[in-house]
């Protein structure tokens, strides 16, 4: 294949990012997991970003009667007709989602074993299905849910948490089902696809324990309000366990998921005359620690072919974090690839997209960005110091500047963070750029 221009491999990561989305859209993958029509109600309840389009995709598909409330991040609701949509805020929860989820809870009392009680569940609910546990306020929550989304914690500890401060995660929705059926339809945006991380497991079971969930707190010097170590001291903190009898026959189907996406963007790599290589759709790491690891992997594949050829593309799924210890805003994805940049140096004939199918990474409404050999020199020639804005976390800025920010708006899915470094041809280091 003739060498691509910078444009044409621009071009070719946006096409690789746009398929992922596209790939794990609700509307071309809920349908075949709708079950049977019950003799009772059918109820419809949900949380997450990508919980309102799974509404509209259950809608144009369910022919009888329906009712049902789902709760989703502000700016992703779609129109439906039967189901009623409600936007609140994420990453930190608000008023807005402690009435959706007040609303939810009181939907499915009464319910008989005739019923069938549908959850729509994806990457978001933790957020915006708000019910503090005993003696907590939403203020509580807020200051938990800040706390952990700055201190570095993974998102299976940060869920861990989370599920013993709420009256809903932690299997309690499904609970408060009972007798009725409930089947759960996921789409997952956690490393393993673990139920019980996806929304924080609220109508799965979780073995997890109050005990887990101070060690989190203490591991990473969580300050937290007084009512919490409470809470978690107490015996109702505890989550539904497995075995329940309340969760009884209840099933949970994931409808869509990284590999999914990852698979997708493969294929649109292949058809442009790169060999695509999945490196996994659950890595978990600190942004900037494999954003260095990555680009020690580029080097050898571009420098010396090992352990693959070029023309080829790097892609890679999975959820990192990020230990805010500087003044920017954050988001895990322009943090990796910031810190991917500085590593190369300026390699040339490396490139590399980065960021979040949803369309958010971090706090701000930027899916990510793009990274090219020229990046670094770019920055420097408008006086911005690379290694300075990465040890200030202010990837989004830096990105920003460059005009190298890729916005895609709500993408009404979400099955993680993207990754994709567009290896061209083997190629000496270059040193240029300080």
């Amino acid at each position: 294949m003739s060498t691509p221009t910078p444009a044409d491999t621009r071009l070719l990561m946006r096409r690789m990012f746009d398929a992922a989305i596209a790939a794990a859209q609700p509307a071309l993958c809920l349908a075949q997991h709708l079950p049977p029509r019950p003799r009772g109600r059918t109820i419809v309840i949900g949380a997450g970003k990508a919980s309102a389009a799974m509404a509209r995709a259950l809608e144009d598909h369910w022919s009888g009667p329906l009712e049902g409330l789902v709760v989703t991040r502000y700016g992703h609701a779609v129109p439906c007709r039967r189901i009623e949509i409600v936007e609140a805020a994420h990453p930190v929860p608000d008023e807005a989602g402690l009435r959706a989820t007040a609303r939810i809870l009181e939907m499915v009392q009464g319910l008989t074993a005739d019923d069938l009680v549908i959850a729509l569940i994806s990457g978001g609910g933790s957020s915006l299905l708000v019910a503090p546990g005993a003696g907590l306020t939403l203020a509580d929550k807020q200051a938990v849910n800040t706390a952990l989304l700055a201190c570095g914690a993974s998102i299976s500890e940060m869920n861990c948490v989370r599920r013993h401060l709420s009256a809903a995660k932690g299997g309690r929705l499904a609970a408060a089902c009972h007798p009725a059926q409930v089947v759960t339809l996921m789409i997952a945006d956690v490393p393993g696809n673990s139920p019980i991380n996806i929304a924080s497991g609220p109508t799965v079971a979780d073995p997890t324990t109050c005990a887990d969930a101070l060690a989190i707190i203490e591991r990473y010097r969580i300050d937290v309000p007084p009512a919490v170590l409470a809470l978690l001291h107490s015996p109702g903190g505890e989550s539904v366990k497995p075995g329940d009898p309340r969760l009884e026959g209840h099933t949970m189907r994931i409808v869509t998921a990284p590999q999914v996406a990852l698979e997708a963007a493969a294929g649109v790599a292949r058809a442009a005359g790169y060999v695509p290589y999945i490196l996994g759709d659950s890595i978990e790491s600190e942004a900037r620690e494999l954003g260095k690891t990555f680009a020690g992997i580029a080097q050898q594949v571009a420098s010396l072919g090992q352990p693959f050829q070029t023309p080829c593309v790097l892609l890679s799924g999975g959820e990192t974090t990020v230990s805010i210890k500087g003044r920017g805003r954050g988001g895990r994805n322009v943090e990796f690839l910031l810190a991917l940049g500085v590593a190369l140096d300026g390699l040339s004939h490396v490139h590399a997209i980065a960021g979040d199918t949803d369309g958010v990474d971090g706090m701000e409404e930027i899916a990510g960005a793009l990274l090219g050999p020229d990046t670094l020199a770019r920055a420097w020639a408008q006086g911005i110091n690379p290694r300075q804005r990465l040890d200030d976390n202010d990837g989004h800025g830096f990105f920003q500047a460059l005009g190298d920010s890729v916005v895609t708006g709500p993408t009404l899915t979400n099955v993680n963070d993207f990754r994709a470094i567009v290896i061209d041809r083997p190629t000496a280091p270059s040193h240029g750029n300080r």
